[in-house]
């Protein structure tokens, strides 16, 4: 079984543990172990988590190219940067560059030589916003999730299940989603959303849908998000492409003062 550290930690609180050393520790997780339900673990395959290590590579390679880049023009955008600065920031751009297209060989190679990963990454291009780079993020999270997980379970695990706070008549905050999971999902799901609510009429429509009923917009971005966390588990239980009809219920038509502006748009 692997623990929960936040489970724990909440655990450890309720036996009102107010120090932390190696022996109360122990005595902790032993009686974790005794009181709760047992839940047995199944690590990953061997290739998925190398996919992962891969992918999250990627990632941080990644935004320190676009820190780096942001400091190239900075620095170019001034008279008294030393001209060495300027080199060894594009060499350091370069440099990285060259690792992520190495990482991302190796990512593609991995995924060719495994039946499973190969089927659900072509899975996964068949979505609208998903191109080879989000499809290499999003497989390498989703492929930690145990084989029987539900769909509530993969949105649990995604941190993007509401979180209610209520107290009588008095006290009820604002429904939010609970971040209670794993964060690089939901930052591989975001960038696909974003181009899928504009260039596909069925997001789009999803998107506008909600915008009319008075949600924000970023309120209507993470809803889409958990639509298509809930239309990639679809297709990996069914093994068939992205079929917009199975996944919304609403016309694909559009308000008509915004049709032209997202037409220009995409």
């Amino acid at each position: 079984m692997v623990a929960n550290p936040r489970s724990v930690r909440h655990f450890g609180c309720a036996m009102m543990q107010r120090s932390k050393t190696d022996p109360i520790d122990a005595r902790l997780l032993a009686e974790y172990a005794q009181r709760m339900p047992f839940q047995s673990w199944q690590p990953p395959s061997r290739a998925g988590r190398q996919l992962c290590a891969l992918a999250r590579a990627i990632h941080q390679l990644t935004e320190i190219n676009s820190m780096q880049k942001n400091q190239l023009h900075a620095a170019g955008a001034t008279t008294t940067t030393p001209k060495i600065v300027l080199r060894e920031l594009e060499r350091s751009l370069a440099h990285h560059q060259r690792s992520i297209q190495r990482l991302t060989r190796q990512a593609l190679q991995l995924i060719a030589s495994d039946p499973q990963l190969r089927q659900r990454f072509h899975l996964l291009l068949s979505f609208p916003g998903i191109a080879e780079t989000s499809a290499l993020q999003l497989l390498g999270e989703l492929v930690l999730l145990a084989a029987d997980c539900n769909v509530r379970q993969w949105v649990a695990y995604a941190g993007l299940d509401p979180r209610q706070y209520t107290s009588g008549k008095s006290v009820e905050k604002k429904v939010r989603i609970s971040k209670v999971g794993n964060r690089h999902l939901r930052r591989a799901l975001f960038m696909p959303v974003l181009v899928a609510v504009r260039c596909n009429s069925r997001f789009r429509a999803y998107y506008h849908h909600l915008l009319s009923q008075g949600k924000l917009k970023m309120v209507a971005l993470v809803a889409a998000m958990r639509k298509l966390l809930h239309g990639i588990y679809g297709v990996f239980q069914s093994l068939q492409p992205f079929d917009a009809d199975k996944l919304f219920s609403l016309p694909t038509s559009t308000p008509a003062h915004t049709a032209f502006a997202e037409k220009r748009a995409c």
